[in-house]
């Protein structure tokens, strides 16, 4: 049996958690028999709804921080835990965490190296883990996962990997990420008391988002459109109270709408609600929000960074994230010449369709062949 660990998707919503969930569904619609399921507890975990119940389960009750600091010091003792998937042909680990196993294949996903690269926007006792650890778990994982080219870049680069076992697989938009009717849109405006002209932005808030240089073409843009604001779909990650305190300091109170989580259900109708979509991040192992604004018929604008080329492809409107001159005019071309609007609108479609999660599970699928 192939055992997917889908410990992101039972603690979290975030990329992770996303990533982790819609490949264990596609991977189950595709070959029911062939896979079980693995994850960690903890005391606040719960089964992700959409996934079938009665897929061959195992978990272990520990929650996350004693789980991860068990697993690394298995990994460095050789100390194998094979017991907690006694009949596992082959076991797939979908976030930066690989249980040590012996005589048994295994796959590493690894979405990114901020932690590497961006020391500086991470927690430091999480930065000291992922340092220690993720040298220890490419070495150790017997075929890697990389979420896009720049990520396998990036691997090879730091680790010194050899390419030949890292594979790309890219993401998608889940299937609910579809345009919505008019009716939908104009439910969801009143039930989030959406703003009359707004951008929109989807993800985690975190340093490495870049938003504070939005605030600032934000303050640019609200001097030519005086009714524009901000709206950020996604919860508060970490280390985000200097950008809380921008917000007040440069007088955006009334111009920053942060909605937390937004259910499924709603988020395309808010997505597609907006003028138009801003992704300004400094770095992304993948950037599937760019996927998910495309995919519910919403144009986007984006920093050139990383891995961002891949998502967007010629559908997105790039800038230097950097540059809060470039990133403002960007977004103020876009809010004008509505031509190139409705041209990157429709090229937003076509280029989140070349993207499936069942294209993922073929390919996921294709990697674990290699092993077996």
């Amino acid at each position: 049996m192939i055992y997917v660990d889908i410990s992101a998707g039972v603690h979290s919503r975030a990329g992770l958690g996303r990533y982790t969930v819609d490949l264990a569904r596609a991977l189950l619609a595709a070959q029911p028999e062939r896979f079980g399921l693995f994850y960690n507890r903890g005391k606040d975990g719960r089964f992700p709804s959409i996934l079938p119940p009665s897929t061959p389960q195992r978990s272990v009750a520990w929650g996350y921080k004693p789980w991860r600091m068990a697993i690394l010091l298995a990994q460095m003792g050789r100390l194998p835990f094979n017991r907690l998937v006694p009949d596992a042909d082959l076991f797939h680990s979908t976030e930066h965490l690989l249980m040590p196993l012996r005589g048994v294949p295994t796959v590493l996903t690894v979405h990114d190296l901020i932690f590497k690269l961006f020391p500086a926007y991470h927690k430091k006792l999480n930065y000291w883990y992922l340092n220690l650890a993720m040298p220890l778990f490419c070495r150790r994982a017997d075929a890697i996962i990389a979420v896009s080219q720049a990520s396998k870049r990036d691997i090879v680069k730091c680790y010194g990997v050899d390419a030949a076992k890292i594979h790309v697989v890219y993401e998608a938009a889940a299937p609910h990420f579809q345009p919505p009717p008019p009716a939908r849109i104009a439910h969801v405006r009143q039930t989030y008391d959406l703003p009359e002209q707004f951008l929109i932005h989807l993800s985690t808030i975190e340093p490495r988002k870049n938003l504070s240089r939005l605030l600032d073409a934000l303050k640019a843009l609200r001097r030519l459109f005086p009714k524009l604001k901000l709206v950020l779909a996604g919860g508060r990650g970490w280390l985000y109270d200097d950008f809380f305190a921008k917000i007040e300091a440069d007088g955006l109170g009334e111009a920053v709408l942060p909605l937390g989580w937004v259910p499924d259900e709603d988020l395309p109708a808010v997505l597609a609600a907006a003028d138009l979509a801003v992704q300004p991040s400094l770095y992304e192992g993948f950037g599937l929000p760019i996927l998910e604004h495309m995919a519910s018929g919403q144009a986007v604008a984006a920093s050139r960074a990383s891995s961002h080329p891949e998502a967007g492809g010629e559908a997105a409107a790039y800038f230097d994230p950097e540059n809060v001159a470039e990133m403002t005019a960007v977004i103020r071309r876009l809010l004008t010449d509505q031509d190139e609007y409705r041209r990157r609108r429709q090229l937003g479609l076509e280029q989140a369709a070349q993207f499936s999660w069942q294209r993922a599970a073929r390919e996921t699928t294709a990697v674990y062949e290699t092993l077996l």
